[in-house]
C-alpha cells in the first residue's frame, strides 16, 4: 500500500469497527483533506486491486476489508519514536529510544528507520497534517522533490521537500502560507528520507 491507501485503509477499518457500517464517500473525503471525490476514488480502486478491500455497487457504504484481520495481525516493527519535528532540536536531541511505535513490515525495507511526530500545518498539502506520524529512514543524502528530515545550521530541524541546485539547497514547503527556503549546501544536512505515514482515526 502507499502511505495515502494505508491512512485510508486505516479509517475505513477503524471507522466500520465503531460504527457497524462503513464511511461515505464524503466522510473519506473530509478525513483525507481531499478536493474531489475521484481522488477517493482513486484510492480505493488501489486497495481493490490489491483485493484488501471489496465493493458492493450501488451501495453508498457498500466497502469492506476482507483481509483486514490478516492485515492487522502480520508482523511489525517497532520502530524508535523521537518526539515532534521542533526547530532547536536536532535529531540526536530528542532521540528516546525508551519510547516505541509499532509500524507494519510492508511500511519499511532494509535500513534503519525511526519515527517522528509532525508539528504544525507546512507540509499540508502533501497530506501530511500536524500531530501525524511520518516514518523516517535515515538518510545523508536525498534526490530532488523527496521529503526530507533536514537539519539547517546544526540547529533547526525541518521536514520539507528537498530540491539541490549547483551549492545551493532548497527546503520547500507543501503549504503556499510557508516560503521555499535556500541555503548553500554547507549549512544543510540530510538526516533521513520519508518513507511512510501513520494517523489515527479518534472519531468524535
Amino acid at each position: 500500500m502507499t502511505p495515502k491507501q494505508h491512512i485510508l485503509w486505516e479509517y475505513i477499518r477503524d471507522y466500520t469497527q465503531k460504527n457497524g457500517y462503513a464511511p461515505s464517500f464524503d466522510e473519506m473525503k473530509s478525513f483525507m483533506n481531499l478536493k474531489s471525490k475521484s481522488s477517493i476514488h482513486r484510492l480505493i480502486k488501489g486497495l481493490e486491486e490489491q483485493r484488501i478491500l471489496t465493493r458492493t455497487p450501488h451501495q453508498t457504504r457498500g466497502l469492506t476489508l476482507p483481509q483486514a484481520k490478516e492485515i492487522a495481525n502480520n508482523e511489525c516493527s517497532y520502530l524508535p519514536l523521537y518526539g515532534k519535528i521542533a526547530a532547536g532540536l536536532p535529531i540526536e536531541a530528542i532521540a528516546d529510544e525508551s519510547e516505541k511505535i509499532a509500524v507494519p513490515n510492508d511500511m519499511i525495507g532494509q535500513g534503519d528507520y525511526y519515527a517522528l511526530t509532525v508539528e504544525g500545518d507546512s507540509m499540508i498539502n502533501a497530506g501530511i497534517m500536524n500531530g501525524d506520524t511520518v516514518i523516517i529512514k535515515h538518510a545523508k543524502n536525498a534526490n530532488n522533490g523527496q521529503i526530507v528530515v533536514a537539519l539547517v545550521d546544526e540547529y533547526e530541524v525541518t521536514l520539507k521537500k528537498f530540491h539541490k541546485r549547483g551549492h545551493s539547497v532548497a527546503l520547500e514547503p507543501a503549504n503556499p502560507a510557508y516560503e521555499t527556503r535556500i541555503f548553500t549546501e554547507d549549512r544543510v544536512e540530510v538526516q533521513g528520507i520519508l518513507v511512510g505515514l501513520m494517523r489515527r482515526y479518534e472519531g468524535n
